[in-house]
């Protein structure tokens, strides 16, 4: 093979590859796959990954707290002091809702009481400590 074909195969190859970490970082800012691999494989949470502008009042979040305290009780009994909930809030006023647990089988029974993607219409994590 010529020098010029080398060099030629060289760039071919390295303009792909960029194309393709081009490609995988796209994808991953749109999906944050990789990101939620990662946290439910290595660190066994459950995050929503929406900004702060997308989530709700921190006045609604706490309304939909107490209206639903029999369930956050059923949350909270799944084993006491060791499974919890707090309320996050962001700089603008929004707030998020994040169950803390210490177990992957204390995780399951929490997702099985909330049987959704949001906790009555408020995103939540699930943060194993």
């Amino acid at each position: 093979m010529s020098r010029q074909r080398r060099v030629i195969w060289l760039v071919g190859a390295i303009l792909a590859v960029l194309t393709a970490c081009a490609v995988l970082v796209l994808v991953e800012s749109q999906t944050k796959f990789v990101r939620r691999l990662v946290d439910n494989v290595l660190y066994d949470n459950r995050n929503h990954y929406l900004p702060c502008e997308q989530l709700p009042p921190l006045a609604e979040v706490e309304r939909v707290l107490e209206e639903h305290q029999d369930v956050i009780q059923r949350i909270e009994a799944v084993n006491p002091g060791y499974v919890g909930v707090e309320v996050s809030v962001c700089e603008g006023g929004n707030a998020d809702i994040t169950f803390w647990y210490g177990t992957h089988a204390e995780r399951k029974a929490i997702e099985q009481i909330i049987g959704s993607d949001t906790f009555f219409g408020v995103p939540y994590n699930l943060n194993n400590r």
